[in-house]
This record gives structure tokens, C-alpha cells and sequence, in this order.
């Protein structure tokens, strides 16, 4: 596959996986989609928050890569994709995002993850560590 391929199949993987699991999500500018199931009550992150927060990290296939009950990190270290889509929950937030490539690992192999995939994460946005 061409690098150039990617946003686009990353479109139609997300799009049939949102149609598969009669998902409802919003679309960003980015191309990032997300879903909030429980918007928080608490503070909102920027993108240079300290957090904790718990995840699943999978594929489109359901194969789970990465899973933690509490991790603390600053925004500023991940994904783009992660740094755009958890500003949209407040702290106490619960919900998905499906990340294409281009805001993850682009066309690069991560460990598990094959280069273009795209990343989907439950999360659950326990709090803003000051």
C-alpha cells in the first residue's frame, strides 16, 4: 500500500465500523471520530494536561494492542490523535475514538500495531492531575 492510500481506506475502515456497531460519531476537521457516551462533570484537559485516565486500545478487527485501569501522562507526549480527542471529555468522561493513521503512527509499524492502522480507544477520563 502507498502512504497516500491511507486516509482514505482509513476513512471507509472507520465509516464501516461505525455502520457495523451502530455507532453515532462526530467527525473533527482532522478526520478524527468520537463518541461521547458520558460528557464528565469535571474540568476539561488542553493539550499539555497531566491525566489519568483508563483505556482499551484495539484494532478494527477487535485485536486489543494496549490496556491500562489508571495511566498518568501528559497530553503533550501522545498520539495526535489523543491529543486532539480527549480535550472533547471532561474529567469523569467516558467514550470511544477511532483514530486514523495519520494521527496515530502514519504508515509506520508500533510494536503490535501494523503501519496505517486505525486505532480505536474506550477510554474513560478519570481526572487532571494539577
Amino acid at each position: 500500500m502507498k502512504k497516500q492510500k491511507y486516509p482514505i481506506q482509513n476513512e471507509e475502515e472507520i465509516q464501516a465500523y461505525i455502520k457495523k456497531n451502530k455507532l453515532n460519531a462526530t467527525r473533527s476537521d482532522s478526520g478524527l471520530y468520537y463518541i461521547i457516551t458520558n460528557q464528565g462533570e469535571g474540568a476539561q484537559p488542553t493539550r499539555d494536561s497531566n491525566i489519568s485516565i483508563g483505556y482499551i486500545g484495539y484494532l478494527t478487527n477487535g485485536s486489543i494492542f494496549d490496556k491500562s485501569e489508571s495511566l498518568e501522562i501528559n497530553l503533550s507526549v501522545v498520539i495526535e490523535g489523543w491529543k486532539e480527542g480527549i480535550q472533547h471529555f471532561k474529567e469523569g468522561g467516558e467514550g470511544i475514538l477511532l483514530i486514523p493513521s495519520h494521527l496515530a503512527y502514519g504508515d509506520t509499524d508500533y510494536g503490535s500495531i501494523p503501519g496505517g492502522s486505525v486505532l480505536i480507544f474506550d477510554l474513560f477520563l478519570q481526572k487532571i492531575i494539577s
